[in-house]
């Protein structure tokens, strides 16, 4: 028997979801804290905010929009100097991203068209459960090639991380 649409898409959820995470723990794993904590400027993101940032949103849109969790988000303090040391922001991210995935491969076919609005008032609309995922997958990809990025620019060397390619 072959996979439902709902399941195809909360399975390739998962994957992207999963595919970031693994890029990310290879930059990661080749940066020192000071690297992990550096800003060019004032105006600009650490890699360590950017990951205080997803861990917030998905926290927000999946663990409270989907879940039903608690909205313990407090979005403009996850592009302040981190108070906690990189290993606790790395633990942080993991533990939500691992959470965010099981509701993302749990949640049922027919809720998939329910309604959520994680953030009133943000100036994002309410909409369905499938395009809330659809924007956090999107999102946590989008901030992870800015992290693949500024890894580039810290070590100074191509990262390999994806398939072999000619050079």
């Amino acid at each position: 028997m072959s996979e439902t649409i709902p399941e195809v898409f909360r399975r390739y959820s998962v994957y992207r979801l999963e595919q970031s995470e693994r890029d990310l723990n290879r930059c990661l794993d080749r940066l020192t804290d000071e690297q992990i904590l550096h800003r060019s400027a004032p105006h600009e993101n650490s890699i360590a905010n950017l990951l205080q940032h997803l861990a917030g949103n998905m926290r927000q849109w999946i663990l409270h929009g989907i879940a039903g969790q608690p909205d313990v988000r407090a979005r403009d303090a996850e592009f302040l100097l981190p108070t906690q040391t990189v290993n606790e922001i790395r633990r942080h991210f993991a533990e939500t991203l691992a959470a965010a995935r099981q509701v993302i491969a749990e949640v049922p076919d027919q809720r998939l068209l329910e309604i959520t609005n994680p953030q009133p008032g943000s100036g994002w609309e309410a909409m369905t459960l499938l395009e809330a995922i659809s924007h956090v997958v999107g999102h946590v990809q989008q901030h992870t090639g800015q992290i693949i990025l500024l890894t580039k620019q810290q070590v100074g060397a191509d990262l390999d991380l994806t398939i072999p390619r000619k050079r």
